[in-house]
């Protein structure tokens, strides 16, 4: 019988049979986590998010065929809800960027402290996206310009409000509190502000108010 008050869904996508036995150690003590399901590449990864429909997917990038980076394209395809988390190292930071512009919602090195990792489970569990600062500027620096600044000048004010909260990190939850408005509405309003300004996600459009100065 499962537990109403089961917490987060986790799936854990990695080659390394030593590394998801050691994420999954971890993680099945957290009261508000469980780990549903794990896979040993990409192409497995997303036969087992479509099949177990996690709220968020642990995604290693270097893997045998297809690669975190081409599951996360999958995913997106298949309009998959489940939120990804990169978990890489260090030296593999250039790969990141392209990891983020697929979709991820955020990363974390294979050395994070448990608890940080927990944290971030959470944290793109409830909206946030994750930008590191080490990579925000590899970020906007490669950004080919999806959407000008022109195409700020479409937003109605309480669009330019949101897309502000989105690029502080803040969930369409804290987004209606901050503003005093529904979830529903608030998710109308991202929806209109990525439509306008051609993107499609919430990193990108993070990324979008910070290079065109739309920030608190």
């Amino acid at each position: 019988m499962a537990d109403a008050k089961a917490g987060i869904r986790v799936l854990l996508v990695d080659d390394h049979q030593v590394v998801r036995r050691g994420l999954r150690t971890f993680l099945e003590i957290q009261d508000d986590i469980e780990v549903v399901g794990e896979a040993g590449d990409g192409a497995e990864g997303v036969a087992r998010a479509e099949e177990l429909r996690p709220d968020v997917v642990l995604m290693d990038i270097k893997m045998p065929g297809t690669d975190g980076i081409d599951a996360l394209r999958k995913l997106r395809e298949l309009a998959n809800p489940a939120k990804v988390l990169i978990v890489t190292s260090f030296t593999e930071q250039r790969t990141v960027v392209p990891a983020l512009r697929a979709g991820a919602s955020g990363y974390v090195y294979k050395d994070v402290d448990p608890d940080a990792l927990a944290g971030a489970i959470r944290s793109v569990h409830a909206g946030h996206v994750l930008l590191q600062p080490e990579v925000a500027g590899a970020l906007l620096s490669q950004d080919e310009g999806n959407g000008g600044t022109g195409r700020g000048n479409t937003l109605t004010e309480r669009e330019r409000e949101v897309l502000t909260l989105i690029a502080d990190g803040r969930s369409n939850r804290e987004i209606a509190r901050a503003l005093v408005l529904s979830e529903k509405t608030v998710k109308t309003h991202v929806s209109n502000i990525l439509m306008k300004l051609d993107l499609s996600d919430r990193t990108q459009a993070a990324l979008w108010a910070v290079r065109h100065g739309v920030t608190g």
